[in-house]
């Protein structure tokens, strides 16, 4: 985009607090390479363009924007001459194509001193090449801190994760090798039972029919209703007499072992009349009692074991090792993987609310650094629920706004407080105790959200009800680039 050509006096270039220590010489060679263009009112450069040209306005107003999903939020308006933009990192020496940060345009006609970005890093490394590599330093410096600070954040937030992993880890698998060695227990009785009344002078018939039982009531125990105390209890006693009164020893022992497998008088009855011997049934029932036992056992072992396999796969959705870093994705399964991950922070105090739109579409994302988003914003909502008492509710909503993805985090908190509301996303902000936070939680957030996916984040909080969305667009922002052309944070006129 060019305006019309206007004359270039190096004395007005000079007035310009930016080239006022330049030398007459320096001044005519700028007018050599450079021009001055008057703009109309409109657009001058649009961000994601190749950074061709260093702006200065000598007259008019420059208003600067940054692309937001699909609308242009402005950032910046001046009418102070000397303000610069465009191609302002054209001197550094890595090599890398230079676009424009964000868009520039102007309401009214304005003029600009206009140099080319190559003449530009020409001019600053033949003039003042201590200057160049000072801020060349700066600059990949900045770079350089903010991935450490980045990898600290992940590093930290990675640490608090594998130690509630590892706690909900530890549950089930100590449930799983408990009841493994009360299985092997059971069993070894069940052998001797079997041995005892093998021996025994028992009737063929009857031991057929105590086999057949046992392959019966281990399929019944598979399918044992769920009931309330009360109802447990009644049956427990009911189960307890009818044992007394058969002559089997400890009845009150094994009844609430019966009752928990589902078994019920009618089905004592059935027993007792498929074995039909009467002398026998005391034995029967006590084997029976293994069998319920160990079928329960094994059922324990498959609940634990399956638990363990499930934050297994949590950990590997959570941690996206074994996936390519940009895909198409599921933003459901990303964040029940994260809410499962962060089950043991959250706790039991704290309940889970999940309203999701099941029929929104998968969506073009670098899944982890999504899970990163949620991880800190979870973080964030669990702490401030827990600063108000511990107990509250977070419910975490999903639905299709426009033509962008909705998620949002929603707790029972004391609120945002409206005069720090502005700043809760800068970088090294918080309102954490001292070595409880690094105040970079939200701000890489907001380089997830706006910068890498081309989205929003905001937040709405009044006391008792705040809520910070995550705006995803539907679809790739710049295709053809590929998801690696993202920007850097804008970049500010000076």
């Amino acid at each position: 985009m060019s305006g019309q050509p206007m004359p270039c006096v190096p004395e007005e270039i000079g007035s310009l607090f930016l080239f006022e220590k330049l030398s007459a010489g320096q001044l005519g060679r700028l007018c050599g390479e450079g021009r001055v263009e008057l703009f109309d009112p409109g657009p001058v450069f649009a961000e994601g363009d190749p950074a061709t040209c260093f702006y200065v306005m000598i007259e008019g107003t420059l208003v600067m924007s940054r692309r937001v999903g699909s609308d242009d939020i402005e950032v910046s308006r001046t009418s102070q001459p000397g303000v610069y933009a465009g191609a302002v990192q054209a001197y550094l020496g890595d090599g890398k194509p230079q676009r424009y940060m964000n868009s520039v345009r102007v309401p009214e006609p304005t003029r600009f001193f206009v140099l080319p970005a190559e003449a530009f890093a020409n001019f600053m490394h033949e003039w003042f090449p201590m200057a160049v590599h000072l801020l060349e330093g700066l600059a990949l410096g900045s770079q350089t801190f903010q991935r450490a600070v980045g990898q600290r954040e992940r590093l930290l937030a990675l640490g608090s994760l594998s130690a509630g992993l590892t706690h909900e880890l530890n549950n089930p698998a100590a449930a799983a090798a408990r009841a493994t060695s009360s299985l092997r227990d059971r069993v070894a009785h069940m052998r001797n039972k079997l041995s005892a009344i093998a021996s025994g002078p028992y009737h063929g018939d009857a031991l057929k029919a105590l086999v057949d039982l046992q392959e019966r009531t281990a399929e019944r125990v598979s399918k044992a209703p769920a009931l309330s105390p009360l109802e447990a209890s009644d049956r427990e006693d009911e189960l307890a007499d009818w044992l007394d009164d058969h002559g089997v020893p400890n009845g009150w022992q094994i009844a609430p072992t019966f009752v928990q497998g589902g078994l019920d008088v009618d089905w004592l009855e059935q027993i007792a009349a498929a074995i039909g011997e009467q002398d026998i049934l005391p034995s029967a029932f006590e084997c029976l009692n293994y069998t319920v036992e160990a079928e329960l056992l094994m059922s324990e072992i498959e609940d634990s074991t399956t638990r363990i396999s499930h934050l297994v796969d949590a950990a590997k959705q959570y941690s996206q090792l074994d996936r390519a870093p940009y895909q198409v994705t599921d933003v459901h399964e990303l964040l029940d993987s994260t809410l499962l991950m962060l089950s043991g922070k959250i706790g039991q105090q704290i309940k889970v609310v999940k309203e999701y739109d099941r029929n929104l579409p998968r969506i073009p994302a670098y899944p982890a650094e999504l899970n990163q988003v949620w991880t800190n914003l979870i973080d964030n909502a669990v702490q401030a629920m827990n600063s108000a008492g511990g107990e509250g509710t977070l419910t975490v909503r999903t639905v299709l706004e426009h033509d962008r993805l909705l998620v949002e985090f929603r707790d029972t908190g004391p609120g945002v407080p409206a005069e720090i509301r502005g700043r809760i996303f800068d970088p090294f902000f918080t309102t954490k105790p001292v070595g409880e936070g690094t105040g970079l939680g939200l701000d890489i957030s907001w380089r997830i959200v706006v910068n890498k996916h081309h989205g929003d984040l905001k937040v709405e909080s009044v006391p008792g009800d705040t809520r910070f969305q995550v705006l995803l667009p539907l679809t790739a922002t710049d295709p053809d680039a590929g998801p690696d052309a993202v920007s850097d944070p804008a970049q500010e006129p000076s």
